[in-house]
């Protein structure tokens, strides 16, 4: 608790101005100041006191990042005299709380609202600091101060932008099970029907037994096998708090993974998801399809980039844990030379030999506008610093696909999508 005087209490003090023009003298200077002491600490304890308040806290436990929540503070006044409070309520700033600070009289015996609004400007956790109640004096002369044991919480959660792709990515997922038919029988494909050969079709698929009872050349489709096991690995490293347009790389990665999970939920497949920089940050394991794109998108919100390498080997061997033989495996992660040739590469081709292997890429779309600047000289330097670190990024994707793996490698704007029409068209080749 702390006692302190207000802004109002200096030009009180003023009032004892003609007293001491009538009787100017230390021992009038001395007596006015303690009248001024005694009426200011007297106006602080008929104060209620702040800790006596009852306080109850309703803060949102989630809000979608550039959504808005609602949340309210409910004062009750349990004492005999009318409460004259301000409120200070110390979230961090990201969290956007539109008025920190509030001003409310609570009569004796009755209970206020303080209604907040929440515009969080960043993804993760928000939290209140500290709760923070003036009461004032009748007077307005001085304040008890406390600090309120309320601890406030939100989430801000992904806003996963890439929902709107959902919508045609599905239409044609269902054109690969239905009218799309697979006609050569691969890993993870299950029989659908039989139909009459035509030109094109591989003569392996023709169904001998019935062409003999057809008297007609007659082959079997074969249909995406349901219930198959993606998991998807997010590097979480430094590389993810690369600054690209209004969000980092690693929010383009989580989005890219929102999509693959709500598409793959759609065609039956299983999800999981891990994040993995040194050390394991997060595992969203068995997940039913129902809530799998809920449960990743809560889980992941809390989850930043560390400013660490990557170690591949550990991913590796969480992998290898979480898997089976034949199970997708999504790496997102950014194809770096260094990265890749120095422990990347290695890890792609034991992986890829028991498993269809996918590594997204989010690029950096302003290499893309230094390398289209001719204006002047220092512009050209950029430009073909720009087309040097496009090669050598190109170089790399190759080097990653001959050891048997999948490459998508687009701006932020196209990685979901990318990634979403490389998972359909596993499913069409019948490797998924």
């Amino acid at each position: 608790m702390r006692i302190s005087p207000t802004l109002r209490a200096a030009p009180a003090g003023l009032l004892a101005l003609p007293v001491l023009v009538l009787w100017p003298s230390w021992g009038t200077v001395l007596a006015c100041a303690a009248v001024w002491l005694l009426v200011v600490l007297g106006d602080a304890l008929a104060a209620p006191s702040p800790r006596r308040l009852q306080v109850v806290r309703r803060s949102p436990a989630q809000v979608v990042l550039g959504g808005t929540g609602t949340g309210r503070l409910l004062l009750t006044n349990p004492g005999p005299r009318r409460a004259r409070l301000q409120v200070r309520d110390a979230w961090n700033p990201t969290a956007g709380l539109d008025s920190p600070r509030a001003a409310v009289d609570v009569p004796a015996h009755e209970r206020r609202e303080i209604a907040q609004r929440f515009t969080p400007t960043r993804r993760g956790e928000h939290s209140s600091r500290a709760l923070v109640i003036d009461s004032r004096g009748p007077l307005g002369l001085a304040r008890r101060s406390a600090r309120i044991d309320a601890p406030g919480r939100m989430l801000a959660l992904h806003p996963f932008g890439a929902r709107r792709h959902l919508p045609s990515r599905v239409r044609r997922l269902r054109e690969i099970e239905g009218l799309a038919a697979v006609h050569q029988r691969g890993q993870g494909t299950e029989f659908d029907s039989l139909r009459d050969f035509v030109d094109g079709d591989d003569v392996r698929s023709i169904d001998w037994r019935a062409t003999a009872r057809r008297r007609s050349v007659v082959v079997r489709t074969w249909r995406p096998e349901r219930d198959r096991h993606v998991l998807v690995v997010v590097d979480t490293s430094r590389t993810g708090a690369v600054r690209l347009g209004e969000g980092t790389r690693l929010d383009a990665a989580f989005d890219a993974a929102l999509l693959l999970t709500a598409l793959a939920g759609q065609a039956g497949d299983r999800v999981d998801l891990l994040c993995v920089d040194r050390v394991e940050h997060l595992s969203v394991i068995g997940s039913r399809r129902g809530t799998a794109l809920h449960d990743m998108v809560s889980a992941t919100a809390p989850v930043h980039p560390a400013l660490v390498e990557t170690d591949w080997e550990l991913a590796a061997a969480r992998i290898r844990e979480r898997t089976r033989r034949g199970s997708l495996v999504v790496l997102l992660t950014p194809v770096d030379a260094t990265t890749v040739h120095g422990a990347l590469l290695p890890v792609t081709a034991r992986l890829a030999a028991d498993h269809p292997v996918v590594i997204g890429s989010v690029s950096d779309p302003a290499l893309d506008e230094l390398a289209a600047g001719r204006e002047d000289v220092p512009a050209l330097y950029a430009a073909a610093s720009a087309e040097t670190a496009r090669a050598r990024a190109a170089g790399t994707a190759r080097a990653l696909e001959r050891t048997g793996v999948h490459v998508v490698h687009a701006p932020p704007e196209r990685a979901p999508q990318a990634l979403a029409d490389a998972y359909l068209a596993l499913k069409a080749a019948g490797r998924l």
